[in-house]
C-alpha cells in the first residue's frame, strides 16, 4: 500500500505537476499566424460573434469543452475536504473527457459561503462552455444546486455523481435482473445509503420500471420509513409504509442490494436472508460494503458488482459520462434530460451483451469475456462506447425536442 501511495503522488507530480494542459489547434509560427490569431485578424470572429451569437461556435472551442467545477464538500470518499483539495480530483476527470471522447476541459474549484453564491458563479461563466459536469458536491445541497443551474443555464447541466452513478447502476441492474430471470418491476430493492448518489439511482431505476413501493432505503438512523419526522424533502420521496425499521429487516426476502454508503457493512448472515439468486451492488470506494469473495463463499447464486477495476462487474461512471457529454455536445443539446439518460442506460447494457472484440480483451487485460454473472456491464476501456452511448444520447435528444443541430453524418455512418 506505501508503494502504490507513492506512485500515485509520483503519476499526479511528475513529470509536470498536474494531468492536463492547452494545446494548440492552430499554426502560431509566423507573425501572419500571430496577427490572424490575435489582433488584428481575431476582430473579424469578434464581429461575426457580435452580429450572431450562435457563431461562437463556429469560430471558438466553445462547443467542444466541458467545465467540471465543484466546491469540494464531497471529494470521493474523503469529505468535505475543502476546493484546493478537489482539484486532482478535478483535473482527473478532465484527463478522462479528453482520453474517452476527445472533450476539452477545464477544472473550476469554487470558494463560496452559500449555495446562491456557488449558483450564480457558476450561472455567470456557463456562457464560456458547451457544458457543466458538477463534481463532489455534498447532498441535499447538489440538488438545489443543480436544479437552479438547469434553469439558468443554456447548456447542459449535469451532476456525474447523481446521474452517472445511476446510470451505469441502472445498466448492470437491468441486465444482472435479466440473468437471474426477474422482473424490475417485481424486484424488492434495498438501498444503503440516502444520500445523491443513492437518489438518484433508486430515481433512474424507478424511471427503468422499478415499483417506488418495494424500495427501502436506509439512512444512518435505518430504514427512511413515512413515520420518520427527520427526513430532507429528497428521503421523503422513498419514505416507506412499513414496520421494517433495520437493515436485517429490509434485506430478508431482496432480491437486490445496493450499496453506496460505506465498507464492510453487509454482513455473510444477511447477504444468505436474500432471495433466490440475489443481485450485490457493493459501490463504496475503495472498500465496499462486502467482499465479493465473501459474498460469494456465502452463496453460489448471486451477482455481485463493485466500484472496483480489480474485481469483475465494475460499476464505474466513466461508462458514460464522456459519452453522455459527447452526444449531447454534438447536437448542441441545451440540456440532458430523462429521455437522453435512459437511452444510456439501454446503450450500455445492450453493448454488454454484444461480442468482445480482441483489442477491448487485451486493453482490459483478460482472455475472455462472455455476458453473464462475471460479465454484466462493459470494460472502462472499451473503445465502442463512445460511439454507441454518444449516438444513443444524441438521437434521444433530437427525439425528445432539446437539440439545437441534427444527428451529425458520422453518427449516421455507426
Amino acid at each position: 500500500m506505501t508503494d502504490f501511495r507513492q506512485q500515485a503522488l509520483d503519476y499526479h507530480a511528475q513529470p509536470t505537476p498536474g494531468k492536463i494542459s492547452v494545446a494548440l489547434t492552430t499554426a502560431a509560427e509566423t507573425s501572419e499566424d500571430l496577427s490572424l490569431a490575435y489582433s488584428p485578424g481575431v476582430a473579424e470572429p469578434v464581429r461575426e460573434i457580435a452580429a450572431n451569437p450562435d457563431d461562437v461556435y463556429k469560430y471558438t472551442a466553445k462547443g467542444n469543452t466541458v467545465a467540471v467545477i465543484t466546491n469540494g464538500t464531497a471529494i470521493l470518499g474523503l469529505g468535505n475536504l475543502g476546493p484546493m483539495a478537489s482539484k486532482p480530483v478535478m483535473e482527473g476527470k478532465s484527463l478522462l473527457f479528453k482520453r474517452f471522447a476527445n472533450i476539452d476541459s477545464f477544472d473550476i474549484e469554487v470558494k463560496h459561503k452559500t449555495i446562491e453564491e456557488f449558483v450564480n458563479t457558476v450561472a455567470n461563466i456557463a456562457d464560456s462552455f458547451g457544458g457543466i459536469n458538477l463534481e463532489d458536491i455534498k447532498a441535499p445541497e447538489c440538488f438545489a444546486i443543480e436544479k437552479a443551474l438547469i434553469e439558468r443555464c443554456k447548456i447542459p447541466v449535469f451532476h456525474d455523481d447523481q446521474h452517472g452513478t445511476a446510470i451505469v447502476t441502472a445498466a448492470g441492474m437491468m441486465n444482472a435482473l435479466d440473468i437471474q430471470g426477474k422482473a424490475i418491476e417485481q424486484a424488492n430493492i434495498v438501498c444503503l445509503g440516502a444520500g445523491a448518489a443513492a437518489i438518484a439511482c433508486m430515481e433512474l431505476l424507478i424511471k427503468c420500471g422499478a415499483q417506488r413501493e418495494k424500495i427501502y432505503m436506509l439512512d444512518t438512523k435505518g430504514i427512511v420509513h413515512t413515520r420518520r419526522d427527520d427526513l430532507n424533502e429528497y428521503k421523503k420521496l422513498f419514505a416507506n409504509n412499513t414496520d421494517k425499521r433495520t437493515l436485517d429487516d429490509a434485506i430478508a426476502g431482496a432480491d437486490v442490494f445496493v450499496g453506496v454508503s460505506g465498507p464492510d457493512l453487509l454482513s455473510v448472515e444477511q447477504v444468505k436472508l436474500m432471495a433466490d439468486n440475489p443481485i450485490i451492488f457493493a459501490c463504496s470506494n475503495p472498500d465496499p460494503e462486502i467482499k465479493p469473495e465473501d459474498a460469494l463463499a456465502a452463496r453460489d447464486d448471486v451477482i455481485i458488482a463493485t466500484g472496483r477495476s480489480d474485481y469483475p462487474n465494475q460499476v464505474n461512471n466513466v461508462l458514460c459520462f464522456p459519452f453522455i457529454f459527447r452526444g449531447a455536445l454534438d447536437v448542441r443539446a441545451r440540456t440532458i434530460n430523462d429521455e437522453m439518460k435512459v437511452a444510456a442506460v439501454h446503450a450500455i447494457r445492450a453493448l454488454a451483451k454484444e461480442e468482445v472484440p480482441s483489442e477491448v480483451l487485451a486493453a482490459s487485460g483478460v482472455d475472455s469475456l462472455t455476458f453473464g454473472k462475471d460479465y454484466i456491464i462493459p470494460k472502462p476501456m472499451d473503445s465502442r462506447l463512445c460511439a454507441v452511448v454518444a449516438k444513443a444520447v444524441a438521437q434521444a435528444a433530437v427525439d425528445s425536442g432539446v437539440a439545437a443541430l441534427p444527428l451529425p453524418d458520422n453518427y449516421m455512418q455507426n
